[in-house]
Parts: C-alpha cells; structure tokens; sequence
C-alpha cells in the first residue's frame, strides 16, 4: 500500500476519533436534557459517519492507491427514475385510466437512492448503502432498492458498507462475503439478481446498546475494507 494512502486512512482516523468523542458528549447532553433515546440517536449520527467513511475510501481507492484519473469519477446520491412497468399497464381492464397512464407515461416513475452512487466515465458500477448496523429488516429494504436499480443498470455492483452487524453468522465478519445467515440467505434468494456484497468494519455485537463509541478504528480496518474498492476498480 502506498505511503501517501497510509497517511490519508491516518488522517481519516482522526476524523473518526474526533467525531466519535462529540457524539460521545452530545448523546450524553441529550440523554440528560432531553430524556432522548441514546440507540436512537447514535444509530442516526453512525449511520452519517459510515457515508463519509465509504465516500473517503472510494476516493483514496481510486485517486491514490489506484492513481486514476479523478475526473473520470463521481459519488453522489441523485435519484435514478425508475419508470412504471408498460407490460404492467397493458394488463389495466379500465381503458379510461390506462390511456390516461399512457398519455402522461413520463409521470410515472419512482425516483429512487441508495446512500452513494458510484460513477466512472458517466457509468454507474457500484451502489453503497451505509449502515451503523444492519439486521434483517434492513435488509429485506437493502434487497429491494439494489432489485430495482439492477433493472436499470443490471451489471450494477451492490454493497452493504456497515460499522457493525446484528447479522448472526459470518455477515459479522470483517470484510467477507459471507451467507451464512438463515433468515438473511432466505430474503436473498428472492433477489436472485443482487449479489450483495456485505463489508462490515468491527466485530459483532449481540445488542443495540452495545453499539456505542468510541470503538477503536484502526489501519488495518481501514486496508481491508480499501481493498474492496480497489479490488472492483482496477479493471476500470
């Protein structure tokens, strides 16, 4: 790995600890002042830590460690219309409102987003939703969002960029594509076009208030999880 990537993931660190010791102080104030959920709360604020996270590792990924040109790439979360389906229109028995469906078809699309979309040359090839935690709730959502943006970009890659897991099996594993959750490996196989790859940054946790800072975050977390982004950018 190169020196000037070391030192970046060193400076993204110290973002992280400093973060990690205000949210300590705010969640304690809000606790004592407002009677606030601590969960709650530091879910919300982790879950803002994680997108900033995964959007500084794709960019050293690709700006340093890769040595790409920064041009050729974009991160953002901007909706992507994904339009009502015409053979479903078809199937309307009342011909007053599917001419009116058809008439107006622009309309009818949803927009949606996952946390950050990943672009190069104009391309979107990766989706990265960012989690504090991730249980099997959020999963069935994760599935679904990644089904529907795979019926517009179906070489899409899929990611689950998480803190922590409340996944049991080896979805709580750091950086593995793991499926050894029954209930998880049960809601995928519905989604059979969504390969979701699954990065998870610390070790388990049994518990929501477990889920608490400061955890430490260390190089070799941050190389790991690097290397997943390199690894799908290189080709590129």
């Amino acid at each position: 790995m190169k020196t000037e990537t070391k030192r970046q993931l060193k400076d993204l660190i110290k973002t992280y600890d400093c973060y990690t010791e205000v949210m300590g102080y705010d969640a304690a104030k809000l606790i004592k002042e407002d009677g606030r959920a601590y969960g709650g709360f530091v879910r919300s604020a982790k879950g803002k830590l994680q997108e900033y996270i995964s959007n500084e590792l794709v960019r050293i990924a690709w700006n340093t460690e890769l040595a790409k040109d920064s041009k050729r790439l974009s991160v953002h979360s901007n909706k992507i219309r994904i339009p009502i389906k015409l053979e479903c229109v078809e199937t309307i028995r009342n011909r007053a409102v599917k001419n009116y469906i058809l008439a107006n078809i622009q309309r009818y699309h949803y927009g949606l987003s996952v946390d950050k979309h990943v672009f190069i040359d104009g391309k979107m090839i990766l989706g990265i939703e960012c989690k504090a935690y991730t249980e099997n709730a959020m999963i069935k959502r994760i599935l679904a969002d990644f089904h529907l943006l795979k019926t517009k970009m179906p070489d899409l890659l899929c990611c689950l960029f998480q803190l922590e897991s409340q996944l049991v099996g080896d979805y709580s594993s750091e950086v593995r594509n793991a499926k050894a959750n029954p209930s998880a490996t049960a809601l995928m196989s519905y989604f059979p076009n969504v390969d979701l790859k699954v990065v998870t940054m610390f070790p388990p946790v049994k518990q929501i208030d477990e889920c608490r800072f400061p955890k430490e975050l260390t190089i070799e977390k941050l190389e790991k999880a690097l290397m997943f982004f390199v690894s799908n950018f290189q080709n590129n």
